[in-house]
């Protein structure tokens, strides 16, 4: 039987340390604090990019293959212990286990193909127009990088912000979420057992905006990647800019799914309650938004409902189970206000609702007649809740889609394929699903948005990854 709560301390230089004061209470049972963290300040942020800085130059120092060794070697021992793993992640974040096995394996597959670029390490040869020269473009890594990261996706994404950075020849600071402690821990872990050197990953917790702030503003970390609120991304990319430093940032969605006549109307709703409900609604690339001809409307709205209403509530560990809670109780309120601010701007509630029970279960919601500027067709609402929208043409589809302050993923789902074609070339998102839900994402490929959604300068996952991490030298070579 598993000992609760579990402590997760800061790892610094290759140190277990901190106090673990900072209570996390188990997102389906109030009552239960399933982990304790430090509260991490500058001092403790100071410490790790102290250890990060000294720790740089051996480190890059390896061949990439060699550091890729070390990321695969840290994938194996996440896999060694995927079981647990995901049990903590359940209890701390409050997915389904299922979901969270899904989360673990992922991390391990994005570390193993990370672990791969190591071998496949990126320069140019090129032609010179002086004779007798030839020109090599190198890539060289900015030093340390601090990552700052969610709680929906609490290893996955500190995984495919940390691989990229290490194989590239730089050290790491996490600042993960305060929710999630023990999931960042597990990462830790598998890097120190795969044999790391102190100080190449660290890891400090801590709640507010302090410790983000004392790791965007330090001149010592070369680059910052950031996945979160908009609000703070935006701030973030003020403080790293204004010192010149690198910024990368991943931020919110207002994800539209188009419905065209020739659809298939049911994969299409099972499609958009897997985009919708899946992981409680709790991912930037969740549908949010439903667009649909009128005259198919009524047929959407029933099997969707269909959908909504078969999901069963409970808790993440309970097989059981369809929808886990949401993170917290803050955010439960959070979203059981959108829902209310939407009736009161005229919406329907179809399903589900904005009930407060004192838990932090919050059912599938369907809102109907949604206004197109209301706050539930324009606000990300980080939960079970999907907004219908009425447009019968293409053209007023994808204006309704781009009419938000996001463009990070939007879908279509239709036969005709001059209507994909024409979807994905004028959407304005930076990833772009035909007869696909919007959640669902290869690691191969770059993953970004427009607009609010992103910074837009360098894409995360895919090979060109590492590009952010990197700068490149050109030299010369003149016999």
């Amino acid at each position: 039987m598993t000992s609760l709560p579990k402590q997760a301390l800061h790892y610094i230089g290759g140190e277990w340390s901190g106090d673990p004061s900072v209570p996390r209470h188990d997102p389906a049972n109030g009552t239960t604090v399933v982990a304790v963290s430090p509260a991490g300040d500058e001092a403790d942020i100071d410490s790790a990019i102290a250890a990060a800085e000294a720790a740089q130059g051996e480190w890059a120092a390896l061949p990439a293959p060699t550091r890729g060794e070390v990321i695969q070697l840290a994938a194996d021992h996440i896999a060694a212990d995927r079981d647990s793993i995901a049990e903590d992640m359940t209890r701390e974040e409050g997915k389904l286990l299922t979901e969270a096995l899904g989360e673990v394996q992922r991390t391990i597959d994005v570390l193993r193909f990370f672990a791969g670029e190591g071998q496949r390490s990126r320069g140019d040869l090129l032609a010179s127009s002086s004779p007798d020269t030839e020109l090599r473009v190198t890539r060289h890594p900015v030093g340390v990088a601090g990552l700052i990261t969610p709680w929906n996706f609490p290893m996955a994404i500190p995984a495919w912000k940390a691989a990229p950075a290490l194989v590239a020849g730089n050290t790491v600071v996490l600042k993960p979420a305060a929710l999630t402690p023990m999931s960042a821990n597990h990462l830790a872990r598998a890097f120190a057992a795969a044999g790391a050197a102190p100080g190449v990953f660290n890891v400090v917790h801590g709640d507010g905006p302090s410790p983000g702030h004392a790791l965007a503003t330090d001149a010592r970390v070369g680059a910052v990647s950031f996945t979160g609120s908009t609000e703070v991304g935006w701030k973030i990319h003020e403080n790293v800019s204004g010192r010149r430093g690198r910024v990368q940032l991943e931020m919110g969605g207002k994800n539209a799914t188009v419905i065209r006549p020739t659809a298939d109307l049911n994969y299409a709703a099972q499609a958009i309650a897997q985009s919708s409900f899946g992981l409680t609604g709790q991912a930037c690339t969740a549908t949010s938004r439903v667009i649909c001809p009128a005259d198919m409307m009524d047929d959407l709205l029933d099997l969707l409902v269909g959908h909504a209403r078969a999901i069963s509530p409970g808790s993440g560990l309970d097989p059981s189970s369809s929808m886990g809670p949401v993170v917290s109780a803050t955010q439960a309120q959070k979203v059981r206000g959108a829902i209310d601010a939407a009736v009161a701007d005229g919406a329907e509630v179809v399903c589900g609702g904005s009930t407060d029970d004192g838990t932090t279960f919050v059912s599938p919601t369907v809102l109907n007649g949604v206004n197109a500027s209301s706050a539930a067709a324009q606000k990300e609402i980080f939960g079970p809740v999907v907004a219908l929208l009425r447009a019968d043409g293409l053209d007023e589809a994808i204006d309704l889609a781009d009419n938000v302050r996001y463009g990070l993923v939007a879908s279509i789902f239709t036969k005709r394929i001059d209507e994909a074609m024409e979807f994905s070339h004028r959407v304005q998102t930076g990833v772009v699903k035909v007869n696909r839900p919007t959640t669902g994402l290869d690691l191969n490929v770059p993953f970004g948005g427009v607009k609010d959604s992103s910074s837009a300068t360098f894409r995360e996952q895919g090979t060109t990854a590492t590009d952010f991490y990197t700068w490149t030298k050109t030299t010369y070579l003149g016999w």
